[in-house]
């Protein structure tokens, strides 16, 4: 068997030039421009979400929605049966009663059924994914939530959660906008006799379709390379997981990764350790405040072997860390998708990649800023202080996870 390395990871990403790609930082940079984008629509919104929460936030977004229903535009929402639970049903009511369409991706059983076991129910749509006109979209990890709620509060008053998405225009819409026309299709598939007359339809709408994108979202001028990955249970199991591993084998400079939950396979882990050996700056950006003590615990127990490696370490103080991006060298990542096996193994996740210094350099800026004034350095030292209960405490987290890991059938990867 071979070893792994940059061979098995060839750049296989399928990038599209003249794209113009905006970073957006907090629910404060981005739902103020998610709106405006709304308000200009002028024939088609298609949204999607893992966390659809009916805050002040999230009544804003629906006040929006409906008003772009009274000029005639239509409305799709799209939210996870699972983490848009306790809302899914008063979300629905509302989209449907302003004119839009609705529907929710594995809904939660319900009597007896929600206490069986089922592999299918670990598969959710965490993608957080926009297209509007078919023309603009907004990809990255925020949810339908606003910043300040069930956050920490030190008696300081509560901070937001640290979170980016990114406002991008050109190419690469037509490949979010198909990826979410795929999803609705195969939501709305049901039992029938005339398959073949359906499919030829379906080839043809999708011919019209392609030709009606090139036409909404082509090049923009001065823009950059990018492209838009997915993390599906068919044809993209490891496309982002392979993307990231490819491009930590081939970095020469830096990487720089803010993860919220960090659990990382064994392919990964070893990318980053051998970056490290090679001279590469390797640092994480992780959670520093207990989200969910599971995913929290068990990411500190594997801080012993990161550091062995000289990976650096960082733990995000003022409130949570929701950010899944990376900057290596002059790439960037930015989408839903954690390094860990719920995001890797079993959700549909969407990640935009650019390739531009620029665009880089504006992403490590912002992280370098929480890096220097809103982190603690984890360093061997540090590490090594911990008592033998949280010792103790983290490595059955790490097991029970691993365990968890074994339900899929990919534990050897783990």
């Amino acid at each position: 068997m071979n070893k792994p390395g940059p061979d098995r990871y060839p750049d296989f990403v399928r990038w599209r030039d003249g794209n113009e790609v905006a970073l957006l930082q907090n629910g404060a940079e981005y739902f103020p421009t998610l709106f405006q984008a709304i308000d200009q629509a002028r024939f088609s919104i298609q949204l999607e979400t893992y966390i659809f929460n009916l805050d002040d936030t999230g009544l804003k977004l629906l006040a929006h929605l409906r008003a772009a229903c009274e000029r005639g535009v239509r409305v799709r929402v799209v939210v996870d049966g699972f983490g848009s639970a306790p809302n899914a049903e008063a979300i629905g009511r509302e989209v449907m009663q302003m004119g839009g369409r609705y529907r929710v991706y594995r809904p939660e059983p319900q009597g007896i059924e929600f206490y069986r076991f089922s592999l299918r129910r670990l598969r959710r749509l965490h993608r957080k994914l926009v297209v509007i006109d078919q023309s603009v979209a907004f990809v990255g990890g925020i949810n339908v939530l606003d910043d300040l709620v069930d956050v920490p509060d030190d008696g300081q008053g509560p901070k937001p959660r640290f979170d980016f998405a990114v406002k991008v225009r050109g190419p690469i819409v037509q490949d979010l906008f198909k990826a979410q026309s795929d999803l609705w299709m195969r939501m709305a598939w049901r039992h029938r006799s005339d398959w073949a007359a359906f499919y030829k339809r379906v080839r043809g709408w999708r011919r019209r379709r392609d030709i009606a994108l090139m036409q909404r979202s082509g090049p923009v001028t001065g823009g950059v390379r990018a492209a838009a990955l997915f993390r599906d249970n068919v044809r993209f199991r490891k496309t982002i997981e392979s993307a990231y591993i490819g491009a930590i084998y081939r970095a020469q400079r830096d990487i720089l990764i803010a993860n919220s939950y960090f659990l990382p396979g064994r392919a990964l882990k070893k990318a980053l350790q051998d970056a490290a050996a090679r001279g590469v700056a390797v640092r994480l950006l992780l959670q520093g405040r207990s989200e969910y003590t599971l995913q929290f615990r068990a990411c500190r127990s594997m801080y012993g072997k990161l550091l062995k490696h000289g990976i650096r370490i960082y733990e995000y103080m003022p409130s949570y860390l929701h950010a899944k991006v990376a900057v290596i060298d002059d790439r960037a990542m930015v989408g839903s998708a954690n390094m860990d096996p719920f995001s890797l193994l079993l959700a549909r996740e969407a990640n935009v990649y650019v390739d531009d210094a620029g665009f880089a350099a504006q992403l490590r800026e912002r992280l370098e800023a929480q890096l220097q004034g809103s982190s603690q350095n984890v360093t061997p030292l540090v590490y090594e202080k911990r008592s033998w209960l949280t010792m103790f405490l983290d490595a059955c987290a790490h097991r029970l996870l691993r365990l968890g890991v074994a339900v899929t059938g990919k534990s050897s990867e783990y």
